[in-house]
């Protein structure tokens, strides 16, 4: 669907092509996550299928990006949908504080640098898309946390999900407040798609590892 998807796009008029092949794609990662989900814990699940219906809307408006109004709703929902993908990567393990001042500062120095980039064509979306960018390092903070946390296939999936889905979000911001780049709408939407994917496959798959006692006796771990 994500292939059609972009073939529609390519080379078909938004209306009505568009709005028959982009909410499939939304909807099958809905499918797929809901009969494929393992989490017990229903808060994750709750968070996880609030973030997709988020990501859904904003994908049917972000169609008519040159509305005003369903940009910015668009951008809203996009917006909420990675907030509540942060309270579902959160966990109260603990972590190394320097391991995460170091990836903070990257990723920090890479938002300005974006921000600067665009800056003059920001307007009145500067404050909405810096938030969005903050609620983005947030999210790709509590992905990082969750190594050691969850098993390392888990990890790697929603670790590389998440940088895909932000070169694609890195790649439409610039098109739409700067200026067009080779390949623009291949790579959003390829990169959007392939992201999210990865993200929510890597929480299907997801198992926590499991914390040994090392004051426990031998013989019960063989147990």
């Amino acid at each position: 669907m994500l292939i059609i998807d972009i073939l529609v796009k390519l080379n078909c008029p938004v209306f009505p092509y568009r709005y028959i092949s982009k909410p499939p794609i939304l909807l099958l990662l809905v499918a797929y996550y809901y009969f494929n989900n393992t989490q017990t814990r229903q808060a994750k699940y709750r968070w996880t299928m609030t973030s997709l219906i988020c990501f859904f809307i904003g994908d049917v408006l972000i169609i008519s990006h040159q509305n005003i109004v369903f940009f910015s709703v668009s951008l809203l929902m996009f917006t909420l949908g990675k907030l509540f993908l942060s309270f579902r990567f959160s966990h109260k393990s603990d972590f190394q504080v320097k391991r995460l001042i170091s990836f903070s500062i990257i990723m920090f120095a890479f938002t300005v640098g974006l921000i600067s980039f665009i800056y003059e064509g920001l307007k009145g979306f500067f404050l909405p898309v810096i938030i969005s960018y903050f609620i983005s390092l947030l999210l790709f903070q509590f992905v990082y946390l969750r190594k050691d946390v969850v098993d390392k296939r888990s990890y790697l999936f929603v670790f590389f999900g998440v940088i895909v889905y932000m070169i694609s979000e890195a790649v439409m911001v610039i098109k739409t407040f700067k200026t067009d780049l080779p390949f623009q709408e291949l790579i959003i939407m390829l990169f959007y798609g392939a992201g999210l994917y990865l993200i929510v496959h890597g929480m299907i798959i997801e198992k926590k590892v499991q914390e040994v006692n090392l004051f426990e006796p031998v013989s019960d771990l063989k147990d």
